[in-house]
């Protein structure tokens, strides 16, 4: 997706070196539509510069500031000099996760989207969460919940949170804690096996999250949960305990959660 309207001064813009002149280098923005900035030879590099094709070849990829931008002249004054390798770092990172998330929108909507309905359903996602890529960062995470309170329909929204699932990579975090299970009345076993089966969620665990229910020595059980975030993780630890143990005082029997494992001289 390509911007129609013009960068702010102090922006940092990705741009595609296309001509080199003796008295700079003019490149292509790559985030905005049929737009060209002129990097003077005194912003190239610091100190003197005898040669510009020293320090720069055309079709290179580069990160520059924004100086100054005179839209009646359709100028657009560029730096090199004044980004440093962590910005440029950042800068080409955060437009390859735009290039990304704009082949996603392709996925989501179709290639034959028509460009109005496109850039809605863009800027939609834009203003929910800054950019496109956060837009279906934020979906692969928290699904229709992240797009809640935007224009889109319900068809829309399935077909973005479908698309992100299945093609964001999300950090993960994992947490654990144990439940003990003791059943002394009549339903025995099977009260333990049925309050197993409610930690295991019943239908109940959101898609973004793994738990796993397992045995480690009479009367106690692991709880492993893994999700997009701790917040999401510890409370669905929480709830997975909060239903064996109901599930088994329900039975008759008795639970208690706790996060560390026991010991045997506990």
């Amino acid at each position: 997706m390509k911007y129609s309207g013009w960068p702010d001064p102090g922006e940092l813009v990705v741009g595609k070196i296309d001509e080199i002149e003796d008295f700079g280098v003019f490149v292509d923005l790559e985030e905005y539509q049929d737009k060209r900035g002129l990097i003077h030879i005194s912003e190239v590099a610091s100190g003197w510069i005898k040669n510009v094709r020293d320090h720069v070849r055309e079709g290179q990829i580069v990160v520059c500031k924004v100086l100054d931008v005179d839209e009646s002249h359709e100028q657009i004054d560029l730096s090199l000099k004044d980004v440093n390798d962590h910005q440029r770092s950042d800068k080409i990172q955060d437009w390859k996760n735009e290039q990304k998330a704009d082949n996603w929108m392709g996925l989501a909507l179709g290639d034959d989207v028509d460009n109005e309905v496109y850039t809605a359903i863009a800027n939609e996602l834009i203003g929910a969460h800054g950019s496109l890529y956060d837009g279906f960062k934020q979906a692969a995470i928290h699904g229709e919940e992240a797009l809640e309170g935007t224009d889109l329909s319900d068809d829309e929204i399935d077909s973005l949170v479908e698309t992100a699932r299945e093609n964001v990579s999300v950090p993960y975090v994992n947490v654990t804690g144990y439940v003990d299970l003791e059943n002394a009345s009549p339903s025995g076993v099977d009260g333990i096996r049925k309050a197993l089966s409610a930690a295991e969620g019943n239908g109940e665990v959101p898609e973004e999250v793994d738990l796993e229910v397992s045995y480690v020595g009479a009367p106690e059980y692991r709880i492993k949960v893994k999700a997009p975030n701790y917040k999401t993780a510890e409370s669905q630890l929480e709830e997975s305990a909060r239903r064996a143990v109901a599930a088994i005082e329900d039975h008759g029997g008795e639970g208690q959660y706790h996060r560390e494992r026991r010991t045997d001289d506990e």
